[in-house]
């Protein structure tokens, strides 16, 4: 049998311009790489930010094919890898920034560092939704602020994409979490299992009645700008901050008067320096372990998408008008 040579993907030519559906070469691998038949493709509001060429951080050199997370099946290993073989279905966050062709494709060719087995018990497109928001919220709650069973965890953001599953990761670990929200936002904060807490409250009130005015032991912010300020008044002496999002100027006399320490998580970092991939595949490999274990289920849109349509997509998650988290059918 002659193997395909070819493939169709979503190629952005320009910033900000729709997408267009291409016929283009398969790509090659390399020895310590696998190709990936990809079968759905995770979107995150990073994703269009990239395709507006509006996240200097996260450069993409055009044309590109975008996509950051991804689920799918091994199609063929390259001659170093042993960890997996063809017809293992995989997961990760893989590509679509840096000049790493992304996930908006029928194949790619992907670093076997960055994945893991795609958990037994949830679709591909579940899977899809997973990779980013698991691995910042991983690396915020476990690698950065290393968790522990009873503190009190205060996130920011608890509805948002990586909140919701920093909520589930810390209940896993056996926190007492709570989360903030927007009024609407109370029944999926709670269904997930955080005790909320309105936005809008004052600190100092929900510090009060949560913590006897102690504070929390760690705060994660998934929100950033004012948020953050507001994480330094909210956690503990001796705790600690972590946020996703912390790329404003702060002032630090809040958490310097707690003797508190903060933290960063750059999720890209990986993909763009290629320092620490393989770390980011054993984070996948605990994501699968969670939801096998039935502790961890990402909250899914119900809307289905193709290549065809992803600019549909993109134009959703720029209006805020999304369910949860968008996935693509590959």
């Amino acid at each position: 049998m002659t193997r395909q040579s070819t493939m169709r993907a979503a190629v952005l030519e320009a910033h900000n311009a729709p997408q267009r559906l291409s016929t283009i070469s398969r790509p090659e691998i390399g020895p310590r790489e696998v190709l990936v038949r990809i079968r759905a493709s995770g979107i995150n509001p990073l994703d269009t930010k990239i395709h507006a060429g509006a996240a200097a951080h996260a450069r993409h050199p055009l044309p590109a094919i975008l996509g950051l997370d991804l689920a799918g099946v091994i199609e063929q290993t390259g001659h170093d890898i042993s960890r997996f073989k063809p017809g293992d279905e995989v997961y990760g966050m893989t590509g679509g920034v840096g000049g790493v062709q992304g996930s908006l494709a029928e194949f790619a060719a992907v670093d076997a560092d960055l994945l893991a087995l795609k958990p037994a018990n949830v679709s591909m497109r579940e899977a899809a939704a997973l990779p980013l928001i698991f691995i910042t919220a991983w690396e915020g709650l476990i690698d950065r602020a290393a968790l522990k069973a009873g503190q009190k965890v205060l996130i920011h953001g608890g509805a948002g994409g990586v909140g919701h599953i920093a909520i589930q990761i810390a209940r896993a670990f056996g926190a007492d979490v709570f989360a903030t929200g927007s009024a609407s936002q109370r029944a999926t904060i709670e269904g997930f299992g955080a005790t909320f807490i309105d936005r809008d409250t004052a600190i100092a009130t929900y510090v009060a009645e949560h913590t006897g005015g102690r504070g929390f032991d760690v705060v994660y912010d998934t929100v950033g700008g004012k948020v953050l300020d507001a994480s330094f008044e909210a956690v503990r002496r001796f705790g600690h901050v972590v946020s996703a999002l912390g790329w404003g100027t702060h002032g630090l006399a809040p958490l310097s008067f707690r003797a508190a320490t903060y933290s960063g998580v750059f999720t890209l970092l990986p993909l763009l320096s290629g320092e620490g991939r393989a770390h980011h595949g054993e984070i996948m490999a605990e994501a699968t372990r969670l939801v096998e274990a039935g502790k961890l289920l990402p909250l899914l849109d119900p809307r289905h998408f193709t290549l065809e349509s992803i600019d549909e997509a993109y134009a959703l998650i720029r209006d805020h008008a999304t369910q949860g988290k968008l996935v693509v059918d590959i």
